[in-house]
Parts: structure tokens; C-alpha cells; sequence
């Protein structure tokens, strides 16, 4: 390649920040950041979607305290469940390994 290239500019794909870039040297010379767009136009609109975090945060609270209220109760009932079938389904013996097929 020539040494008298002029550098040449690459979009990174992951943060869309311009890269200017030497072919000579194979080194980046310059770093243009990307722009990031405002989240809110306003104060009031930012608290709104607080407010709205906040409420989902609480209901995804609320729901998880009553999963672990009744947890102990389903894992009686699967463990019940377990022993059951445990009981219904012959022992067959010592499992065959995949070893002992050799």
C-alpha cells in the first residue's frame, strides 16, 4: 500500500462512534464519539417514568414474596409426587453403564 494514502473513516457497528483510520501505520489517529439522543425531554416526563419504574418494581416485588409463600407447599407437593411414582415403578436393579456395554 502507499505510504501517502489518505486515512480513511470506519462506523464502528457496535457504539456507531467514527474511527479514522491510517492505512499506513494500521493505527486509528481519531475518535469521534457518537451522539446520544436525550432519554427525556423534560423533568416531568423523566419523574412520570420513574413513577411507572417504581410501581413495576413493587408488582415483580409483590410477586415474588407470594411464590415464596406458597414455595414450600409446591415443593411438598413435588416431592409427594416424586415418592409416588418412586413407588409405583419397579426397581429394576444396579443401572447398566455405558462401560459395561464394552
Amino acid at each position: 500500500m502507499a505510504k501517502n494514502s489518505s486515512p480513511f473513516e470506519v462506523t464502528c457497528p457496535c457504539c456507531n462512534a467514527v474511527l479514522k483510520i491510517d492505512p499506513g501505520t494500521k493505527a486509528v489517529i481519531a475518535h469521534t464519539a457518537a451522539v446520544k439522543p436525550k432519554m427525556f425531554n423534560d423533568m416531568e416526563e423523566a419523574a412520570r417514568a420513574m413513577k411507572e419504574q417504581d410501581s413495576r418494581r413493587d408488582s415483580i416485588f409483590q410477586q415474588s414474596m407470594e411464590a415464596q409463600k406458597h414455595s414450600a407447599e409446591l415443593l411438598e407437593k413435588k416431592f409427594q409426587e416424586a415418592v409416588r411414582k418412586a413407588k409405583e415403578t419397579p426397581d429394576t436393579g444396579k443401572p447398566i453403564r455405558d462401560f459395561d456395554l464394552d
